[in-house]
């Protein structure tokens, strides 16, 4: 196993709650339906993705959370233009839409990503792919997140390396913040959570461990009252005498995130 791919205790027999129940059914099926025909939307409409305006993704990706049942709450500090290194704890697919709507980004995804069925076309398109099975593939991954930061684009990161349910969290691999270093780009770290309605945590839309895709989106599509919460923390400015450690242990420390037990 990689340095680059990380594993979590994390698994759905042991962490993930269901939040649905058998007259949810109708219900799920609508939102169901309601994220494919967004999904096909930006599909179609992704070959003219550097004419579309910025607010427009932002305002599809929401939508896009909004359609699965989950309302989104996103504070903090507006993302800056330029070059920018956006980087996240990593609970569930839903992440990936919820950091475009703070800013578009070209996500560094795992390659399996591409088979992921409607979601993977749009992927393919959007992403920047990292074989994780390959540790010799990494610099010329960070190469490239370099050239694209410098482009002024921003590149989003779950530095983690695999999801975690959200009640307990991994430490931030370092890699990424190398391209931030090299390209002379801010670090705009970005808190994810989870929680009912009624402020308690929640960990159902967590896709963790063997869970499939199709039973990950199926038990969000049937919760009731998911709400997730986006926090936007300042950004790390660029340059310093800083390394690629110590930006990734601020990256963590900034949004809260307690550094994992190592045996």
């Amino acid at each position: 196993m990689s340095v680059w791919l990380p594993s979590a205790p994390c698994t759905p027999g042991a962490c993930v709650e269901s939040a649905g129940s058998a007259t949810a059914v109708p219900r799920a099926v609508l939102r169901l339906t309601a994220m494919v025909v967004l999904l096909l939307a930006g599909i179609t409409l992704s070959p003219l993705g550097r004419w579309i305006p910025a607010e427009l993704v932002r305002r599809w990706s929401r939508a896009t959370v909004r359609a699965a049942g989950v309302r989104v709450r996103i504070t903090g500090t507006a993302a800056p233009t330029g070059g920018l290194l956006l980087v996240a704890n990593h609970i569930s697919w839903l992440d990936i839409p919820l950091l475009a709507a703070v800013r578009p980004a070209r996500m560094l995804a795992k390659a399996e990503i591409r088979r992921w069925p409607v979601a993977g076309p749009l992927a393919a398109r959007a992403a920047l792919f990292i074989d994780r099975d390959r540790l010799r593939a990494l610099p010329g991954t960070v190469a490239r997140m370099a050239d694209t930061l410098r482009a002024g684009q921003a590149v989003a990161v779950f530095p983690e390396g695999s999801t975690w349910c959200g009640r307990a969290q991994g430490d931030f691999r370092r890699a990424a913040f190398q391209a931030a270093l090299d390209a002379g780009a801010a670090v705009q770290p970005v808190r994810i959570r989870y929680r009912f309605a009624g402020g308690a945590d929640s960990t159902a839309p967590a896709f963790v461990g063997d869970d499939s895709l199709l039973a990950s989106v199926w038990r969000v599509v049937s919760a009731r009252g998911l709400v997730a919460e986006v926090e936007v923390r300042p950004v790390l400015p660029e340059g310093g005498d800083v390394d690629r450690r110590a930006l990734a242990r601020a990256a963590q420390h900034s949004l809260g995130l307690r550094a994992a037990a190592h045996p």
